[in-house]
């Protein structure tokens, strides 16, 4: 079932651009193609204006590009045709010129996409779109990442929704089978043209790109549609529960497709599909699950809609203006706080092993997502601008929308409806939610001898204790960088500048 009209135009060759959306099958652009041209070539491009920031950066290890590689490949074996030839075209360089010049090359009479709402991939597409209207070519984009997009979900004045739970009430209530349906690519797939042999499709290296193997591999997250499809049926068997154990980092509780959704190996529309139908027909406590679940889709879609309606956000804006005046550490002390946040080394071992589990994996699970962005704006008083690069260089489902909506979130800047004083304790967070210490002694095993009752706040720790750990403060593990009650009382007196807001 199509969600977005059909083109009203018929074309004789079309040209596909795959982006964030690398799967074959319930893809909307494709979809769409298929049934509107008599033949239809694909492309994917190794964009250098995404790839060489990060080459000048010194990211050379970057997980997501080996992900995305090893994702296009799947995907060319995917499309090929049901003569054997790839439909695939794989390219190296700036997609705004590749982009024409293959539509040109291969005299495709429109290029179909599936919609991108992060800024600079609006100005991406704009200036492919008139270097394409220019040759006399159409652009034909098609919404496909998210269930509700841009204005679709609106408050009854028309404007756009600042809190979520309202938000998720008018999703659900405009929710309906129609809008969780797959696109049924495979009944059309005969329009699929082989690539001409000239147009090599083949995937390039990873040295080719400029970039280097990382530990990918060692990670439980296997790329591609088949990688997502088997970790959505895992936690198929456990998303009952989810509600319950979500909230726990040492638990495998979580679907873990947060990266596939970010490139779009699996469809966001089969996922709801799933969560729905689990929530509607399944036992009462897989339904809790389930439907908890289905509210983080909504979630994203939710941060997805800001972004298109407050694009300042991308350059720093805050999304409450008055939280612009906050007056953030700097200078060396900022600096300090800063690189002990990163390198985990701020003497609050969840916090510490927060910042090693994404350091070493490109992993953080949410709820500790949430934890270490309080504590590095709330605690150690950085401005929340700076975490929001580290975890945009870091996190392998690095998606903009997601990841300023939820440091704003935990800065108190963005859509939250609660008060900005809200401080999370790291100490109490440590004991709710990593009670037994599995977690923190999994990624701090030079804390792993501490008993449970002392993991959670070592300093609180007798010296005997320590020492019989093997544990000194100082050399083995930080003191904490600051004290609790005080960095609270030094958070309200920074804050205290958006009352009058």
């Amino acid at each position: 079932m199509a969600h977005a009209p059909e083109s009203t135009h018929r074309y004789a060759r079309g040209l596909v651009w795959f982006r964030r959306d690398l799967r074959a099958t319930d893809h909307a652009a494709l979809y769409h193609a298929l049934r509107a041209c008599e033949q239809v070539y694909c492309v994917f491009v190794f964009d250098t204006d995404i790839l060489s920031p990060l080459l000048a950066r010194g990211l050379v290890r970057d997980r997501r590009v080996e992900f995305i590689r090893a994702s296009v490949v799947e995907l060319a074996a995917a499309l090929r045709t049901s003569g054997g030839r790839d439909a695939l075209i794989v390219r190296h360089g700036s997609a705004r010129s590749v982009v024409p010049e293959v539509a040109a090359v291969l005299e495709a009479d429109a290029v179909f996409t599936n919609r991108d709402d992060e800024p600079d991939a609006v100005e991406r597409d704009d200036a492919v779109r008139v270097a394409l209207e220019r040759a006399g070519r159409a652009f034909e984009t098609f919404k496909d990442q998210v269930i509700f997009e841009r204005d679709e979900v609106m408050t009854k004045s028309g404007t756009p929704f600042s809190v979520f739970t309202p938000y998720k009430r008018a999703w659900l209530a405009k929710l309906t089978p129609f809008f969780v349906s797959p696109y049924p690519v495979e009944r059309h797939r005969r329009a699929l043209a082989a690539a001409p042999r000239r147009e090599a499709p083949a995937v390039p290296s990873l040295a080719t790109l400029g970039f280097a193997k990382t530990n990918l591999a060692d990670l439980a997250l296997p790329a591609g549609s088949s990688g997502a499809h088997a970790l959505f049926d895992a936690f198929a068997d456990r998303i009952g529960g989810y509600h319950d154990a979500r909230d726990f980092p040492a638990r495998r509780a979580t679907s873990y497709l947060s990266a596939h959704l970010r490139f779009g190996t699996i469809s966001i529309r089969a996922l709801a599909r799933a969560a729905l139908q689990r929530a509607h027909h399944g036992a009462v406590e897989g339904a809790k699950g389930a439907e908890t679940w289905l509210s983080e889709l909504v979630w994203r879609d939710f941060y997805f809609q800001v972004l298109h309606h407050r694009p300042d956000l991308a350059r720093g804006a805050s999304f409450k203006p008055n939280f612009d005046r906050i007056a953030w550490i700097g200078g060396a002390e900022g600096e300090r706080r800063f690189d002990a946040w990163c390198r985990g080394a701020t003497g609050y071992p969840l916090v510490d092993a927060a910042m090693t589990q994404i350091n070493t994996s490109g992993f953080m699970h949410n709820r500790l997502r949430m934890v270490t962005a309080s504590f590095l704006s709330k605690h150690l008083g950085v401005d929340w601008r700076r975490g929001e690069r580290y975890f945009a260089e870091q996190l392998n489902d690095f998606d903009l929308a997601a990841n300023n909506g939820g440091w704003q979130w935990a800065a108190s800047s963005g859509c939250d409806a609660q008060p900005w004083f809200r401080i999370f304790n790291p100490v109490l967070q440590s004991e709710r939610f990593d009670p037994d210490g599995a977690f923190i002694r999994r990624y701090l095993p030079g804390l792993a001898k501490l008993p449970t009752k002392d993991l959670h706040a070592p300093w609180r720790a007798s010296a005997a204790t320590l020492s019989k750990a093997g544990v000194l403060l100082g050399r083995d593990y930080p003191e904490p960088i600051v004290d609790h009650e005080a960095a609270r009382r030094a958070t309200l007196e920074r804050y205290a500048v958006v009352r009058t807001g």
